[in-house]
């Protein structure tokens, strides 16, 4: 049973401005996939990760802290509103980043961090939440100075700035903002925990949500013949795959572990840190899907292949980390069907798209298979654990 005393355990419902919130990143998920799209090497998949750290910071951030604070306060309400109205400028300016709208990501994105920040400091309930978030913004002052210059400097060596500040951020984030003799006591925190779970679940469904829209879009400017047709089927029965690999009794597992954990906040600061490699994971699987239905009997490429292979095996070998490190199981299928992906993508090199849709979508089915009845398995095992 968790060793967390009752009092420190909340249960709030996800408000409808939190989901409100949660809409920019529809948005931003769009724009993401369009940059890599329109930039498809490797420096331009450089430069969507950097981007893509930055922007899913800001809603990283912004959820813990509304967690926190408790989103049905004054102060939350309003912080939550301007960090939103901020979102949409530093959203609207990420395919123009690396061009001529350097500033114009920027200065919202770091006015996102430092006031969302300086809020919580100031408004947190607890003396450890408000310390906590002013070391927050001390590893936010330390970056910001390397975002800055990345503005300032041409296109060519930005992506050296921001990357140096997107490694600091995502740094602070998986340790949750240490200081010399200073660090996060979370399991005295009052924190909760399923709040912040249902907010990742509901994010996880925007991701998914976003690839649907980017395979509906390319389809409907697609000729109708019966190989798009195919191939906008196929994106879609992986789509379902994904979400039954996780939402196929997943989250129940992932639930009743984080109740009886003696840690909570350190199991939801695990969902959120692999969260990146998952969005990551799903922008690529959305650019592959709209390469894959515009030209379904082209030629195969080493792109394409990493991009539809490559997209799947790192969201199943990250979640294969998640459940590991939070429930005990349900790992080892994850990893062995990511093993599969990545050897079924070096000859998907050589096959059309269509081709290596099918085998995608076989490797997909059967994963979500057996994830289903390894959950059942694992939550069977953890409720009777608890009864005993």
């Amino acid at each position: 049973m968790s060793s967390v005393p009752e009092s420190l355990r909340l249960r709030r419902e996800v408000s409808p401005l939190e989901l409100f919130y949660d809409l920019v990143f529809v948005f931003a998920v769009s724009q993401l996939s369009h940059h890599l799209l329109e930039h498809l090497t490797w420096r331009g998949a450089a430069e969507t990760g950097v981007l893509l750290v930055a922007v899913f910071g800001t809603w990283a951030y912004t959820s813990y802290e509304a967690t926190l604070l408790d989103v049905h306060r004054d102060v939350t309400r309003w912080m939550i509103v301007i960090v939103m109205g901020l979102g949409l400028f530093t959203n609207a300016a990420i395919p123009g980043a690396f061009d001529d709208r350097a500033w114009a990501f920027v200065i919202p994105l770091l006015a996102i961090l430092f006031f969302a920040g300086a809020v919580t400091a100031l408004a947190a309930r607890t003396d450890a939440l408000r310390e906590h978030f002013r070391r927050t913004l001390v590893w936010m002052a330390a970056s910001a100075p390397l975002w800055i210059n990345g503005a300032a400097v041409g296109s060519g060596p930005r992506l050296w700035w921001w990357a140096a500040a997107a490694l600091i951020d995502l740094t602070g984030t998986w340790l949750a903002h240490p200081l010399p003799g200073q660090t996060l006591s979370s399991r005295e925190l009052a924190f909760d925990a399923d709040h912040m779970l249902e907010r990742l679940r509901l994010f996880f469904i925007i991701l998914l949500g976003e690839t649907v829209l980017t395979a509906g879009r390319t389809m409907s400017e697609a000729p109708v013949d019966v190989s798009n047709v195919l191939a906008t089927a196929t994106v879609f029965t992986a789509l379902v795959c994904l979400w039954a690999a996780y939402f196929g009794g997943g989250e129940d597992v992932i639930t009743d572990s984080v109740a009886n954990s003696p840690d909570p906040v350190r199991s939801v600061r695990h969902g959120v840190n692999s969260a990146y490699l998952v969005l990551a994971a799903l922008v690529a699987l959305a650019v592959g899907s709209e390469l894959a239905i515009a030209h379904p009997t082209g030629h195969g490429s080493t792109s394409l292949a990493l991009l539809l292979f490559g997209g799947p095996a790192l969201y199943l070998a990250t979640t294969a980390w998640f459940f590991g490190t939070t429930a005990g199981g349900a790992w080892k299928e994850r990893l062995l069907a990511a093993t599969v992906l990545a050897a079924t993508g070096v000859a998907a090199i050589w096959l059309p798209p269509l081709a290596s849709l099918a085998l995608l979508d076989l490797i997909l089915v059967v994963t979500a298979t057996v994830l289903t009845r390894a959950h059942r398995r694992l939550t069977n095992s953890l409720q009777t654990t608890t009864t005993a």
